[in-house]
């Protein structure tokens, strides 16, 4: 494969995987709202197309139309730079995540991945990471005193459970022996269901701190205290209007689906098959191809509900509950993890 030939295959995947993640994030508003309504016993989205499958279309159409507020007081270059930092760490990230089986593509290239790095993990958790200045940014340079509050929150939120995010991940990697993301499902890839992190790893505790911290990286509730309609009118983005107020949805909404992808590939076996290899190696492309996309989209699938769930189940938490539970709890949880994930795999 010459050099022209590899920078238009990657070119074309780059575009295919930001256009399919764009209609993720879509589709995942739609499906909240179509849950929640449910959780809270009436219907939803129904009217536009049919079960209301085009209101996303809509919503988006509505946005661009909207009138593009900007306040007199703001720092202008920062106020527009925040939105645009916030979505493009959101997409960035999804460069590096696996969501097929290998060695399907042309020449050396997998169809299912943008990018084969072999510290992927690594590459997530810091693109990640600089998503907070986008809020943090926001809150400062909207010369708003609920804005600043948001700002504030989120960021004392973030710094306090990305520790208890990053330290839960270590003991899959002390497990797999790597940040490649493929080489951890691979080492999931044995014996099904059984195989997984989550279960024959060991790291279901792992996972409950994954997940929580994943709510509050996420700013998602019970853990939404950086835009708290009751007490901050909004938070963040109070100032923001039109495209640019769409586009911190669009980046929290990404965000979730990055969370679940990783959450699959590091605890559900990724793109395996739960049930473990029933029928076989297939010699169709298809199949080969299919099957495995297919279990990885219904395990994010499945992620993406329980986040929805949670949010129409549970009350919000004080701010003094959020960061006593960060700290005092998950923290040390999450360091004994690691001291009994490490004396297990020290006696195998």
């Amino acid at each position: 494969m010459t050099i022209l030939q590899f920078f238009l295959w990657s070119l074309l995947k780059v575009a295919v995987v930001t256009v399919v993640m764009l209609l993720g994030v879509a589709y995942t508003v739609l499906l909240e709202r179509k849950l929640v309504g449910r959780i809270q016993n009436r219907w939803g989205p129904s009217r536009v197309g049919p079960f209301g499958l085009l209101q996303p279309l809509v919503d988006g159409a509505k946005s661009f139309l909207k009138e593009d507020i900007i306040p007199t007081g703001v720092y202008r270059p920062l106020y527009l730079l925040a939105p645009i930092l916030a979505l493009g760490c959101a997409l960035i990230s999804i460069g590096v995540v696996p969501f097929g089986a290998p060695n399907i593509g042309p020449g050396p290239l997998d169809l299912f991945e943008i990018a084969n790095v072999n510290v992927g993990l690594l590459v997530i958790l810091g693109v990640t990471s600089i998503g907070v200045y986008g809020i943090a940014l926001a809150g400062w340079s909207s010369n708003n005193k609920y804005s600043l509050l948001g700002a504030l929150r989120s960021s004392a939120q973030l710094v306090s459970y990305e520790l208890a995010l990053g330290l839960s991940l270590v003991g899959v990697v002390l497990r797999a022996g790597s940040l490649n993301l493929r080489v951890i499902v691979e080492q999931q890839a044995t014996n099904g269901m059984l195989s997984w992190n989550l279960f024959g790893g060991m790291q279901f505790v792992a996972f409950f701190i994954y997940l929580m911290a994943a709510y509050a990286e996420t700013n998602r509730s019970p853990f939404d205290l950086p835009e708290a309609e009751s007490e901050l009118t909004g938070g963040y983005h109070t100032e923001y209007s039109s495209m640019k107020f769409a586009m911190f949805f669009m980046a929290e909404y990404g965000n979730m689906i990055t969370v679940g992808c990783v959450a699959t590939l590091l605890f559900l076996g990724g793109w395996t098959n739960p049930f473990g290899n029933l029928f076989g190696t297939s010699n169709n492309i298809l199949v080969r191809a299919l099957f495995p996309l297919f279990w990885f989209v219904l395990k994010v699938f499945s992620f993406l509900f329980l986040y929805v769930w949670v949010r129409g189940t549970l009350p919000r938490f004080r701010y003094d509950q959020l960061m006593n539970y960060g700290w005092r709890w998950l923290m040390p949880l999450a360091i004994l993890n690691i001291v009994a994930t490490s004396l297990w795999l020290a006696y195998r």
